[in-house]
């Protein structure tokens, strides 16, 4: 006879009390480790020190760094995924929801920054995620090649390079930064 050994889902709120919750984001029951390079935590930072002093200084809502769990996902409810940068618009942030675990509601924007780690599925995986739970605006950052490819919620996508602008759009209203500055300068 064969025992086939399962690990025992884990609720999200299961995932809150971990000592490393932050190093995991939790898919249909499963903890999934999240991957992190030297340079991706790099450009993480440099994305939120830009966003965040815009969406303060204009008081358009909340940025927060990637610890914040997203439990937003329709259908899913043993899904949360963290990403690298988030924003919620002030109009929908109550502070009953700041008293809640995990965000209930989709971020306006998601930014994800990939690692070397990271695979093309999961990513293509999580993009359709956030837009299946109605985030607007989603970055996803490759900081080996130096470019940002945005998805909209209406499906356009673009890709930007160093000598692009990279928008907020009609999610951070003024916000503008060129691409190059969200990349370390190497010597």
């Amino acid at each position: 006879m064969t025992i086939v050994l399962t690990k025992p889902d884990v609720t999200p709120e299961e995932l809150l009390k971990l000592p490393d919750a932050a190093s995991y984001e939790l898919v249909d029951g499963q903890l999934v480790e999240r991957n992190v390079s030297t340079l991706s935590a790099l450009v993480e930072g440099l994305v939120y020190v830009k966003v965040q002093p815009h969406v303060a200084a204009n008081k358009l809502g909340l940025v927060w760094p990637g610890t914040l769990g997203f439990q937003c996902f329709p259908g899913h409810p043993n899904k949360v995924r963290k990403p690298d940068v988030s924003f919620v618009k002030a109009s929908r942030i109550t502070k009953e929801l700041l008293e809640t675990g995990h965000f209930p509601l989709a971020p306006d924007l998601a930014v994800e920054v990939i690692s070397p780690g990271d695979l093309a599925h999961e990513v293509a995986e999580k993009i359709e995620e956030y837009r299946d739970a109605g985030v607007s605006l989603i970055w996803v950052i490759e900081p080996e090649l130096r470019i940002v490819d945005v998805y909209r919620k209406d499906g356009t996508v673009s890709r930007l390079r160093e000598s692009d602008e990279l928008s907020g759009e009609d999610v951070l209203p003024g916000f503008h930064c060129p691409v190059a500055e969200l990349f370390p300068e190497i010597a």
